[in-house]
């Protein structure tokens, strides 16, 4: 029996069995047309025996699709009404036992996840899409690449290169541990109930060798976080604080990193931040 995929009017249903009211301030927004989920499985290369991951499955409208390709999926939702009825939705949509399982937890709390996923896939609550990405990239070094739907201005910053207006904090964390790419834009229409804002597909792969462990991420993110914090100042002002207190010794250890201590923290790349951090020690 084929997976089916679900409809607008049984989405409609299924939260008004659940008493699931979706909000906008939650950033929740329903997924019910299915050449979007396709498209998003597609756009993700997810093939039979992949093992995925999806965030926030919702109701199961994107769920299905991933299963529909023969992946096994482990699926992480925080809302329990949700959590204990899509095995039973999946099931009356010819999901066969054992290829989906679902975790009734926060994402930004998860730390185990059964079966080493290596592809997540997810049409991410907008209120948290930076923190879980980061969150799931750092705790999973399983997953290999993915795709994930957000709010356009979120996708455009983690694409963002360095020197656009939107490059910032978040855009040099996630690369981090990969390029990352615009993979799509995706119609308001799509979505019940329709949101306020744009959403795109973002597209990333990991890096096959880690840029450093994990001390060296820490001490990299402290220093770029204080970039960013006062991203109008040079750097040699904006990185005092941190590296030794003063414009002077945060002057010598930029220039020791091969950085002009005059630059600003959106002209800088992961390598420069990464360089700096190695320089100071």
């Amino acid at each position: 029996m084929p997976v089916t995929l679900l409809g607008a009017s049984e989405i409609r249903a299924l939260a008004a069995e659940l008493d699931v009211t979706p909000t906008k301030k939650l950033g929740q927004n329903f997924v019910v047309d299915a050449n979007t989920v396709r498209k998003i499985v597609h756009v993700a290369s997810v093939t039979a025996g992949d093992r995925v991951v999806e965030v926030g499955p919702g109701l199961g409208s994107l769920t299905l699709a991933i299963l529909e390709t023969g992946a096994t999926t482990t699926a992480v939702e925080i809302d329990h009404r949700l959590a204990e009825r899509l095995p039973a939705t999946a099931a009356a949509h010819g999901v066969p036992a054992g290829a989906l399982t679902v975790v009734d937890a926060d994402a930004l709390r998860v730390t185990e996840l059964p079966g080493d996923p290596t592809v997540l896939v997810a049409n991410l609550p907008y209120n948290v899409s930076v923190p879980v990405l980061l969150h799931f990239m750092e705790t999973f070094p399983a997953i290999e690449r993915g795709v994930v739907m957000v709010q356009a201005e979120v996708g455009e910053r983690l694409a963002a290169p360095p020197g656009s207006k939107v490059y910032g904090s978040p855009s040099v964390k996630a690369a981090w541990y990969g390029p990352w790419r615009l993979a799509g834009t995706v119609s308001r229409q799509v979505f019940w109930p329709v949101p306020n804002v744009d959403s795109v597909l973002v597209g990333f792969h990991r890096d096959p060798e880690p840029r450093g462990d994990e001390d060296l991420r820490r001490r990299t993110f402290r220093i770029l976080d204080a970039a960013f914090g006062q991203r109008r100042k040079m750097l040699r002002q904006a990185l005092s604080e941190v590296l030794g207190g003063s414009a002077a010794s945060a002057s010598a250890i930029l220039e020791s990193a091969g950085v002009d201590p005059t630059a600003r923290g959106e002209q800088l790349t992961i390598d420069d931040f990464v360089a700096i951090a190695r320089a100071a020690g």
